[in-house]
């Protein structure tokens, strides 16, 4: 397994047993140090560090978890800021502190998105600290969606399959992406987007990790493939260019060295990890 998925770890103690039990939250809002995040820009704000900031508890609407003896929540954070800039965000965000970042955002990204009952278009409230709306009039219950994305390199004879798509910084390339179909096997999504994008037929598609990805909320899941042929037929739809690098080329391109093939997705993307697990294998 890669080692450091960003986004990933235990983050919190998400204390799921209190979540049913309004009391008891009301009691942890009400407790000494309890605190809350700020948001800044429609992001968890950082200190000058790269770890978040907390303050005076204001708005318990949502419930976080605890840390040690501290209960921890957030509002709702207002929507706003450039998606490149919230990602130039994450190049200051501590690892430690990435897995709350993560649960926070993709949560209140949830509720801004999700004001009304998808049952009977009724408004909706928050319940169980935040991890599920309930409606007024039908009384259905909804939870906060995952979006599956799987996440994956293609490999022929000793070489890996990467693209770029127009809104990537000038040469970067990466792993190939695509969301998971509904009554679709990862496995099978694996070998359709790779055929769908790039024109390449796989087997033995293999499961590497997997990532939280908060933007608004997917699970990114890293897998490798082992190409039939290296013949490509680009979708230009999708990509704007797709080749093959080789070993030496990626390596130089994860050390940053002068003057690579192709710049490498940052650190906080699984697809630089899984770039460093083809090199380790």
């Amino acid at each position: 397994m890669p080692p450091d998925i960003f986004f990933a770890g235990p983050g919190l103690d998400r204390a799921d047993q209190l979540r049913g039990a309004p009391e008891r939250l009301a009691e942890l809002a009400e407790a000494t140090g309890a605190r809350e995040l700020i948001w800044e820009h429609g992001l968890p704000a950082l200190d000058p560090d790269g770890a978040l900031r907390w303050g005076p508890l204001r708005d318990p609407a949502l419930f976080l978890g605890i840390d040690g003896d501290t209960p921890c929540f957030s509002p709702v954070g207002a929507e706003g800021g450039d998606l490149r800039a919230q990602f130039g965000a994450l190049a200051h965000l501590t690892a430690a502190d990435a897995p709350v970042f993560a649960a926070a955002t993709s949560l209140s990204s949830w509720h801004r998105r999700h004001r009304f009952c998808a049952n009977c278009g009724s408004s909706s409230e928050i319940v169980r600290g935040g991890w599920s709306r309930r409606c007024g009039a039908c009384q259905a219950e909804h939870f906060p969606r995952v979006d599956p994305v799987v996440i994956m390199l293609a490999e022929h004879d000793g070489r890996v399959l990467l693209g770029r798509q127009p809104r990537f910084p000038p040469q970067r390339y990466s792993a190939l992406a695509g969301f998971v179909e509904v009554g679709e096997a990862l496995e099978d999504a694996v070998a359709r987007e790779l055929f769908e994008e790039a024109g390449v037929r796989v087997d033995d598609v293999r499961y590497v990790a997997s990532q939280p990805w908060p933007f608004p909320s997917s699970l990114m899941i890293a897998c490798t493939a082992k190409a039939r042929d290296d013949a490509l037929t680009i979708d230009t739809t999708e990509l704007e260019d797709a080749r093959w690098f080789t070993r030496a080329e990626v390596a130089a391109a994860m050390a940053g060295e002068i003057d690579p093939a192709f710049v490498a997705p940052p650190p906080f993307a699984i697809a630089h990890s899984l770039l460093a697990h083809w090199l380790a294998a």
